[in-house]
């Protein structure tokens, strides 16, 4: 734990008089640079949809289970499973990245995640849901842990804080889509499997804009 007590950051922002005004100013000028940095701007607007999608399974899984009537006590114990089993998947998705290129995993996750949603469409009994848990928990960490370090790979590491800033207002600001998309298709159909099938379409959408952030070249640092 030595190397702990010598860590040296090397990129950070000088303290001001008007730390505010100065972070604003700093995340407006990001902003601008997104016009430019197209890899940057198409990886998030892929987080924004398919982080969105994952959010939105781990927040209505409950709720959708009581739609079909299955029991409470064990749709809960399934998403306890779902942790248990999230927490060494993250593990081992950390030491895969690390022979296989994340840009790779990530798709693998997506791909995974809409498979997901297909599944959840045909679901009517307890132990499906149970199935669905683990394959959720298999790819739930490394699907956020993945996405942070693709995205600490194609930003310029000065400007990190702002980059990171942004990032975080797109997957804290897109929680609100995938319910909404669930409750109107559910509403429009009166059928909450429809509605949750939905959420398939934040996936084609976020993988679609992934695939564009793998094949575009990253900006040169100067």
């Amino acid at each position: 734990m030595q190397w702990l007590c010598h860590y040296k950051q090397v990129h950070y922002v000088e303290k001001t008089d008007k730390p505010v005004e100065s972070s604003l100013k700093r995340l407006g000028g990001v902003f601008r640079e997104l016009g430019h940095n197209r890899k940057a701007l198409f990886f998030l607007i892929a987080f924004f949809f398919y982080i969105d999608g994952v959010y939105t399974i781990i927040d209505m899984a409950t709720t959708y289970g009581e739609s079909l009537g299955l029991s409470s006590i064990g749709l809960v114990l399934a998403l306890l499973v779902t942790q248990i089993v999230a927490f060494p998947a993250a593990l081992a998705f950390g030491r895969l990245s690390r022979k296989v290129e994340s840009g790779r995993l990530l798709i693998v996750c997506i791909v995974a995640y809409f498979f997901i949603v297909v599944y959840a469409i045909f679901l009517r009994q307890l132990y499906q849901f149970w199935i669905l848990a683990v394959a959720v928990g298999l790819f739930q960490g490394a699907i956020q842990s993945l996405s942070r370090s693709y995205f600490a790979k194609i930003i310029p590491p000065e400007k990190s804080g702002e980059y990171f800033g942004i990032y975080d207002i797109c997957g804290k600001g897109a929680s609100f889509l995938g319910t909404t998309l669930v409750a109107v298709i559910t509403q429009l159909t009166d059928n909450s499997s429809i509605g949750v099938g939905a959420l398939a379409v934040m996936f084609i959408v976020g993988g679609v804009f992934f695939i564009l952030t793998d094949r575009t070249p990253a900006v040169e640092q100067k």
